[in-house]
């Protein structure tokens, strides 16, 4: 079993990959939690093997984090985008077996 544990900040239009596709084991949890007050509006995107964003699930101020575990889940590479124009903080945690 292995966790991963990442950090990372978003400035307004910027994407990265949070995590990469698993290569020898399987993913079984993934979470990621913006870090923001709950005075600031804005909304990310979570988009999976797709870096153009095409199809992609949001979170905002209203609902500010992403959470799927179990062995269903996506095992793709996991892409975060900010559109928003403030800079966005988060956190994120990923488990493989």
């Amino acid at each position: 079993m292995v966790q991963t544990v990442k950090s990372l900040m978003l400035v307004m239009g910027d994407s990265k990959i949070v995590f990469e596709k698993p290569l020898v084991l399987r993913r079984i949890y993934v979470k990621i939690v913006s870090v923001l007050p709950r005075s600031e509006a804005y909304k990310s995107h979570i988009s999976f093997d797709d870096p153009l964003f095409h199809s992609y699930f949001i979170i905002t101020d209203g609902r500010p984090d992403f959470e799927a575990k179990g062995d269903g889940i996506f095992q793709g590479d996991i892409w975060l985008r900010n559109p928003t124009p403030i800079s966005i903080y988060y956190t994120a945690t990923e488990i493989l077996i």
